[in-house]
């Protein structure tokens, strides 16, 4: 599996999204949308077409149980959150994926800075790039150091040296997985009629953090 690893203390891994589930995932969005649960009541962004493809949590008054997604797409899931959690080292845990959702940004909405969980507070985050605008519209000032409608992660390290803000330079088919707890956030753009599209999806995991702890847990 072809991935980049970056380092913020904690571990961000890039994957690229297999064509045929990239291409299965844009359609199954548009194909479904009348169908798709609205999310924004579970989420902090602040954004108008949020809306949920998979959900296997515990029902709320805001949202209950659904799946729109086949079975391959689903395993794929699985297989990378697997992957992850080998590359770092973490063993004896049970996997859980807990939610799946779209958000379809237009100009002047965002995602304020947050974090995610699931039914635990252990587990990973995701975006999957789907569909992006020619164009974030005028960068009013630093244009050589563009932010408009960027992703942004900020890792816990700390000290000199310390890398811990990235801001990935985003493209159709990237897919980044992540903590729960790793902050992020998406910056708003203007003067488009045109939107971003991404997905974000949940996975629980539960393990045991003191047998997980360091590189002699292998």
């Amino acid at each position: 599996m072809k991935f980049q690893h970056v380092n913020l203390g904690q571990t961000v891994l890039k994957y690229q999204v297999p064509y045929d589930i990239f291409i299965s995932l844009n359609t199954i969005y548009q194909n479904e949308f009348k169908n798709l649960p609205p999310a924004n009541k579970t989420l902090v962004g602040k954004i108008q077409n949020e809306h949920s493809v998979f959900y296997n949590g515990d029902d709320t008054k805001d949202i209950k149980g659904h799946n729109f997604l086949p079975y391959d797409i689903l395993k794929w899931f699985e297989d990378v959150y697997k992957h992850y959690l080998d590359f770092n080292q973490i063993i004896n845990y049970n996997l859980h994926i807990n939610s799946i959702w779209i958000n379809e940004m237009k100009e002047h909405e965002y995602n304020p800075i947050h974090i995610h969980r699931g039914s635990l507070f252990t587990g990973l985050s995701s975006v999957m790039i789907l569909d992006l605008p020619d164009t974030y519209g005028v960068e009013y000032s630093a244009k050589d150091k563009p932010q408009n409608g960027a992703l942004n992660m900020f890792g816990s390290s700390t000290g000199q040296f310390a890398k811990t803000d990235y801001t990935p330079a985003i493209r159709t088919g990237d897919f980044y997985v992540f903590p729960y707890d790793m902050r992020h956030c998406v910056y708003p753009f203007n003067s488009t009629n045109q939107t971003r599209r991404t997905l974000a999806a949940n996975c629980d995991v539960d393990y045991n953090p003191i047998e997980n702890r360091g590189a002699c847990a292998r």
